[in-house]
């Protein structure tokens, strides 16, 4: 289940220097006037692949809802903040089992640093995000190895709508199973 969390969270993978990089799929996030975001998933050949969509209660916790092509649920993210700033997300399947964890924290060059978990803690992988001066954003992810697997690159236009593309090194989009 955490692949599908991966997928739908446009959590999506680092590129090596010399790498060959494929499209994989893109994310679209709109926010309505309540603060709610919605995100629609697609593949890389523009199907509709899925949907998330988020609320953040009165304490700052963040609720997402996945939903297949659809309109199944097919699990939650639930994204906690401490005192420091630090984010912990837990995941679950649409019986609301524990499927893994993501953890992230922000250094004093606004980078994000995030591990990601599977339900019995082993380690998936990790992400570093980093935000240009233009509000753009890059993550390039890795395996548990260490190995560069792919990058996601977010921009947000004029109206607050966010767009993001997913590229991997894996043109059959293993990407989404790590």
């Amino acid at each position: 289940m955490k692949k599908v969390f991966m997928t739908l969270m446009a959590f999506v993978l680092a590129i090596t220097a010399n790498a060959q990089s494929y499209n994989v799929g893109t994310s679209s996030t709109t926010t309505d006037y309540m603060g709610n975001q919605t995100t629609t998933h697609r593949d890389r050949y523009g199907n509709r692949t899925g949907t998330s969509t988020s609320s953040t209660d009165y304490l700052g916790n963040t609720t997402t809802t996945h939903r297949d092509s659809y309109g199944n649920t097919i699990g939650t993210s639930t994204t906690s903040t401490d005192y420091m700033g630090n984010t912990t997300t837990v995941h679950r399947d649409r019986y609301g089992n524990r499927t893994g964890t993501d953890r992230s924290n922000t250094d004093y060059m606004g980078n994000t640093h995030t591990t990601y978990s599977d339900s019995y803690g082993n380690s998936r992988g990790s992400s570093t995000t980093s935000t240009d001066y233009l509000g753009n954003t890059t993550t390039n992810y890795k395996d548990q190895y260490g190995n560069s697997r792919g990058t996601s690159t977010s921009s947000t236009d004029y109206l607050g709508n966010r767009n993001t593309q997913q590229r991997s090194n894996d043109s059959n989009t293993t990407i989404w199973s790590w």
